[in-house]
């Protein structure tokens, strides 16, 4: 099966550039009301995601009160918690699922590193899912 019928193309897909900042970045995600976006390098190559875990920490460590301080950091300064591993366009279902089962969603990249879209978990589950049914279907006729 090829994995591109799941992805949800970049231009639908909230990110931020590695250059922006610490503020932007909340106020982005809490516009969307994501609990962790991608991050693009300049050019478009995917370079990681961060959570909202890793933007609360990030704050308590650098001792950040109020969102005024946050236009200052810019968001590559945050720590990352967890690595967001992307597939490759190509990919096999395999490769996605073994993704899926520690991201909320996959990010994926063509040959080149450059970020395509992402995958996200729900979309796998209800391929799984209707599989799963039309199987037992099968088995009960």
């Amino acid at each position: 099966m090829n994995i591109l019928f799941f992805l949800t193309p970049k231009s639908e897909v909230a990110y931020i550039f590695e250059n922006e900042t610490l503020r932007q970045t909340v106020e982005k995600m809490e516009h969307r009301k994501f609990s962790c976006i991608p991050i693009l390098s300049l050019d478009g190559r995917y370079t990681g995601t961060i959570s909202e875990g890793d933007l609360l920490w990030g704050m308590k460590r650098m001792n950040i009160t109020d969102m005024k301080q946050a236009e200052n950091i810019p968001i590559m300064a945050i720590p990352r918690r967890a690595t967001y591993k992307p597939v490759h366009a190509n990919s096999k279902m395999e490769d996605l699922l073994d993704r899926a089962i520690n991201q909320n969603y996959v990010p994926v990249v063509d040959d080149q590193g450059f970020f395509i879209g992402i995958i996200t978990r729900k979309e796998i589950i209800k391929y799984c899912y209707k599989e799963m049914k039309k199987n037992a279907e099968q088995k009960e006729s």
